[in-house]
């Protein structure tokens, strides 16, 4: 790895930030290309580009480049984005990054698609990359069909699907589950019993870090998460931890709470605590991928972890 170049995508978002350091840390020559500024870490180069949803000319941002990490892309939101748009970010342009790579001669190209490509928020049955693709709204369908264009490629390509990722400076619902958790007052979740996967960023840099070799197979999927889901009021509890307090989870029927987050506006977010997902990542960990961080530990440490935007 030491000298290759990585053009990463999406790197002043969440997980790309992470990504970026991550790799330049590996010993990888990182390229940045978005729309932000310039990248957080000495070295790395940067290329200015305008909306994914635009034409893009990939071909000066390849050259030189071992290998691509895709990371940008529309994020899910709930209703408030037409279809048509997901698809012009999310499926074409990836695909024409995933050609000008194939062009280019790239070794290998990994393509951050989403768990949301194989199901929608909750799942009555644990979660494998042999099920049959479901996914049910926008976001998913346009993440599964940049995968299913890849396959169509002539271009070593894997597509990960992480679950909920979570780490310092999170955002949005792991965001507030953590301003729950730092409340010094007891919460009405004990009795949210559903298993749900999550992966913590650390778990997720090394998956990203596997693909890009060649012990990785490729032309494939694979379902990235940590291995051990959590209930909602484990993963309170871990966090609690962290903060060296005890749980304060207090059971209330499932009823009651449905029909309060109801009435505040919060149905979709109850319903994810409330309800599991939980999805294998054991054909990523047979082919060789070691996630180096626990949950419950990794929550601890996000919750004291005081200068995220909770």
């Amino acid at each position: 790895m030491s000298g290759e170049r990585v053009l990463l995508t999406g790197a002043s978002g969440f997980v790309g930030r992470h990504l970026q350091h991550d790799l330049a840390a590996r010993g990888y020559r990182v390229r940045t290309a978005g729309r932000g500024s310039a990248p957080a870490i000495p070295g790395a180069e940067h290329a200015a580009i305008g909306d994914l949803g635009a034409p893009i000319d990939w071909r000066p941002l390849l050259d030189g480049v071992d290998h691509v990490v895709h990371s940008a892309g529309l994020a899910h939101a709930d209703g408030a984005i037409p279809e048509e748009r997901y698809r012009a970010i999310n499926t074409q342009a990836t695909l024409e990054l995933a050609q000008a790579a194939q062009a280019a001669g790239i070794r290998r190209f990994v393509f951050l698609s989403s768990i949301r490509a194989q199901s929608g928020p909750v799942s009555d049955k644990p979660l494998s990359e042999t099920d049959t693709p479901a996914p049910t709204d926008a976001y998913g369908r346009s993440k599964l069909a940049a995968e299913q264009g890849l396959a169509e490629l002539d271009l070593d390509w894997i597509a990960l699907r992480p679950v909920l990722v979570y780490g310092p400076g999170v955002k949005a619902n792991m965001a507030a589950l953590v301003k729950l958790a730092r409340l010094s007052v007891p919460l009405p979740l004990g009795g949210l019993s559903a298993k749900r996967s999550l992966l913590a960023i650390e778990n997720l840099a090394e998956a990203v870090a596997f693909a890009l070799t060649q012990t990785c197979p490729a032309r494939r999927s694979y379902i990235v998460s940590d291995p051990e889901p959590l209930s909602a009021a484990q993963m309170l509890a871990a966090m609690r931890a962290g903060l060296r307090r005890g749980p304060r989870l207090i059971p209330v029927p499932s009823a009651l709470l449905a029909l309060a987050a109801r009435l505040a506006g919060r149905g979709s977010a109850y319903e994810r605590l409330a309800k599991g997902l939980v999805a294998s990542p054991s054909a990523l960990i047979k082919a060789g991928w070691r996630p180096p961080v626990e949950t419950k530990a990794a929550l601890a440490r996000l919750a004291a972890h005081r200068t995220d935007a909770g």
